[in-house]
């Protein structure tokens, strides 16, 4: 079976080292802090879909480093609020804010995204979550939470790269949960919980190519920086990485694991 590594506290402790940015610029094509699936390009569709401008209230469910929160921000000038389980990418997203003149437009919070929300009801006009709810135990009540905090009209959209498409095995399965809690989902459930929790389904699209190439791309990419990508994260845990990347475009690939996003708008 496969062991548990960390990605995600090494990579927010460590986001402004050389070999981190030099990655994240060879597996995307252009480094806005990501550490999902998620390029630029396909950040910059999602803000049309959610036709965030100046004046929209962004609420980002599992924002991480902060980068691509960041970035939308910086585009369109909206504001956004970023919560997430993890302190270091909460810490890193506030020094990247300060550090880029975004702290008057932006906030991060410690918070998790399993539980209530502190926010009031119709709060925000846009949820975001890109490749999180797949960590989410209630499946259900997190978008409960979402429909609650945004307002009539409102649109949210979250991406989740673990529908399952095919046969695996159950050491597929632990392979590609080496790096966390996740929760596999059958085709068709994401569609019924959205529409349970209240929300009108927009759009569905299907995400999986670009999964493909990025997961080819950032296992490349750390394999020509390994000196010192072990340097920074030990070499137990960088093959470990390496195993869960090589793993993922397997699947992928294969099409037997698959990524979507869904849009969805708030009725009433």
């Amino acid at each position: 079976m496969a062991a548990k590594v960390d990605l995600y506290n090494t990579y927010y402790d460590k986001f402004a080292a050389d070999a981190q940015s030099a990655v994240r610029l060879e597996t995307y094509g252009e480094d806005i802090g990501q550490s999902s699936w998620m390029t630029a390009d396909e950040l910059r569709h999602f803000i049309d879909l959610l036709a965030i401008d100046g004046s929209t209230r962004v609420l980002e469910v599992g924002s991480g480093s902060g980068g691509p929160a960041l970035f939308v921000a910086a585009e369109t000038g909206c504001r956004v609020v970023g919560v997430d389980v993890n302190e270091f990418g909460v810490r890193n997203a506030s020094e990247l804010a300060a550090a880029r003149g975004l702290a008057e437009r932006t906030k991060f919070c410690l918070i998790g995204a399993n539980g209530p929300l502190p926010f009031d009801v119709g709060t925000f006009d846009v949820v975001f979550s890109n490749d999180v709810i797949c960590h989410i135990p209630d499946r259900q009540a997190a978008p409960m939470e979402w429909h609650r905090v945004l307002k009539r009209g409102g649109r949210m959209l979250f991406t989740d790269a673990l529908v399952i498409t095919g046969i695996i095995s159950h050491e597929e399965i632990a392979r590609r949960s080496s790096i966390g809690l996740y929760f596999f989902v059958p085709p068709g459930e994401n569609e019924r919980m959205i529409e349970a929790v209240g929300f009108e389904l927009v759009d569905v699209e299907d995400l999986t190519p670009a999964c493909v190439a990025v997961s080819k791309r950032w296992h490349e990419a750390r394999e020509k920086h390994r000196e010192a990508s072990v340097g920074l994260e030990g070499e137990e845990n960088f093959e470990g990485l390496q195993d869960f990347l090589s793993g993922t475009y397997g699947l992928t690939t294969q099409r037997r694991l698959s990524r979507f996003a869904y849009c969805a708008k708030k009725l009433i």
